[in-house]
This record gives structure tokens, sequence and C-alpha cells, in this order.
């Protein structure tokens, strides 16, 4: 006990300014918190926009809650407007996956093959230069230093009630194909469901301006 409160005045006593050369002290100035943001990617991010299915349009909002550019994973809400009558207003949760080191342009999943992925990723006009090698065992894409980033979005569940599975006229069975443009804060995203006679949902995102900042970096 002794000895616990003299090591405790001791440590009191320490300062920037007036210390001895065996004490303990760290400098935090030039620490940083990790970063998670990549563009207009980033916790509490919106984006807003329409959903293009024929003929009709949808407006749309998503709103970002988690990016966490280590696992290459980004998670947030999908509201949409209008799609069917029993549910005027849809919102789902959704995940993500980054494409870069972690995960491919290949989907392997959700019944999508190799000629669906290059089918959709096709759709985006910054893929063609990869079209002839995202299939290659060694090529891997880094979103950090790209203008483009690209992404599978997948929506789990209705919100707030995540037991409802179906809707008449409305499906969250599939996935998106999408594409952010960093320099523009545009999302362009195709969807994609295998018993969907529609091959191409279109969908156009731009990024919602904040009046504040939202992040903030404590030091």
């Amino acid at each position: 006990m002794n000895n616990s409160s003299n090591s405790i005045k001791q440590k009191k006593s320490c300062s920037l300014v007036s210390r001895h050369e065996d004490d303990n002290w760290v400098d935090i100035s030039d620490r940083r918190l990790r970063n998670s943001r990549l563009g207009a990617l980033y916790d509490g991010s919106q984006f807003k926009g329409v959903q293009k299915c024929q003929s009709s349009k949808y407006d749309v909002l998503v709103d970002i809650k988690h990016v966490d550019l280590k696992e290459s994973k980004i998670s947030g809400y999908l509201n949409i407007e209008g799609l069917t009558s029993e549910c005027p207003q849809l919102t789902t949760f959704f995940e993500g996956e980054i494409i870069g080191p972690k995960y491919s342009f290949l989907t392997r999943k959700w019944k999508a093959q190799q000629y669906i992925d290059a089918c959709h990723w096709g759709k985006f006009p910054s893929f063609e230069q990869y079209m002839h090698t995202f299939n290659d065992d060694d090529f891997t894409y880094d979103p950090l230093t790209s203008d483009f980033v690209y992404m599978r979005w997948k929506e789990h569940f209705l919100v707030p009630d995540h037991r409802v599975s179906n809707i008449d006229g409305a499906s969250f069975a599939g996935f998106y194909y999408i594409c952010y443009q960093r320099s523009t804060n545009e999302i362009k995203g195709f969807y994609f469901y295998h018993e969907n006679q529609e091959m191409f949902q279109k969908l156009i995102l731009e990024h919602v301006e904040e009046r504040s900042f939202s992040n903030f970096e404590f030091r």
C-alpha cells in the first residue's frame, strides 16, 4: 500500500516541463485514431438518389452506419419509397464488402457466377480496364489509391421488424454491385437476383453534404 501511494505521488509530479530521466510518459500528440473514412464513405454519411426499374423510379436514401477499412466492411440502412403498395416505405439493413486485398471481384456466392460478375461489373465504364484481368490469381485491387471504390452490398433483413422475410412486390434476396467515385462523391449500382427477369435495376446516389463535421480527432 505504501509503495503504491508513493508511486502515485511521483507520477503526479511528472510533467513535460520538469521530469526525471527515468520517468515513464507517453507523448500522444502524434498518435491518430484509426482511419475509418474513404472519401465520403464514413460513419454517419448519407447518400440520396433513385433506383430505376424499367420505366419506374423510386426514391432511395442510404444511411451508412459503420465503415471498417481494416476489415474491408461497410454497413448501414437502405430506405426505398413507393416500391410496394403494402409497404410504401421499406428500410433494410445491409452489409457490404469493399473490393480489395480481402475481397475480390469474384463473388463466389449468392448464385452469382463468374459471367454474372463480369456482366455486372462491366456496366461500370471504370471497370473496363480490368475486364480481362480481374479473374487472374495475382490480380489485387487497391481501393485506397483509386478514384473508384467497388463494393457488394447485401441486404439482410427489414427494419425495424427483422422477422419479415418476404413482402409481395419486393425482394432483398439479391445484392448490389456498387461503384463509388471519390472525385464526384457519387454511387452507382446494379442489383442482381437470380430469379429476377429484369437484369439491371440501377441505383444512382449522390452524397448528402453535411453542415457540420462528423469526425473529430482528440489530441
